[in-house]
């Protein structure tokens, strides 16, 4: 009996699209991640023109080159995530290899690039987490809130708090293990540890289920 065929993702349907030349499939993937792109550019950069630049071309480059981008490997999210935290560190490394005086050694210049790449590959996974993880994580962790006082500025048990933090940071901790894997074929692991697992003793990632109500879908780039 034959095996129905699989049904190609969302990003291989438009890969295959830009292959062809479709103007259109460039402007949904426009649309659709350049918020992430230019964000995560930004947060690396620290400068508005230097992201809008290096937006257009990681999109330039994606509609001459879509075949770059391998399905078997990731998303097409992550991917495009991936190219644009390489490509911002490699170009924030040179204007700071321009900007630093003579007198001032490389040391100090490499742990600032270091400490800005690893905050916005952080930041970058956050937003991409379910919205329900998102915001337990920017209350509990980022705001330095007790799971008590997470249950109840978000109507929610503290079981559920405790179990959404959980997950979420095992996921932000998976997720930048695996964006680290794949950067490695470009550059060494100097951009940082990539851990993600930063929390105090009383928010450490654990093994356990959710009962929260995430879906996973997570949301494209949206802002805790």
């Amino acid at each position: 009996m034959a095996t129905p065929d699989r049904i190609p993702r969302w990003d291989e349907q438009l890969q295959r699209r830009l292959a062809r030349g479709e103007e259109t499939a460039l402007g949904e993937l426009y649309d659709r991640l350049s918020p992430m792109v230019h964000g995560l550019a930004g947060r690396i950069l620290a400068d508005q023109a230097a992201a809008d630049q290096l937006t257009r071309e990681i999109f330039a480059q994606v509609w001459e080159h879509p075949e770059d981008f391998d399905p078997a490997q990731g998303s097409l999210r992550s991917w495009l995530g991936a190219l644009t935290h390489r490509r911002a560190v490699e170009r924030l490394r040179a204007r700071r290899g321009a900007e630093r005086a003579p007198e001032r050694g490389t040391g100090a210049a490499e742990e600032e690039i270091r400490a800005v790449a690893t905050a916005a590959r952080v930041q970058y996974v956050v937003d991409s987490l379910p919205q329900p993880l998102r915001e337990t994580i920017a209350v509990t962790y980022y705001d330095g809130r007790t799971y008590q006082e997470t249950a109840r500025l978000l109507g929610i048990s503290e079981q559920a708090a405790k179990q959404r933090m959980r997950l979420g940071l095992e996921l932000l901790a998976t997720e930048l293990a695996d964006e680290r894997a794949r950067q490695e074929p470009h550059t060494s692991r100097r951009y940082g540890d990539g851990d993600g697992n930063t929390a105090d003793d009383g928010h450490r990632a654990g093994r356990g289920e959710c009962d929260c109500d995430c879906d996973g879908d997570g949301d494209e780039g949206g802002r805790t």
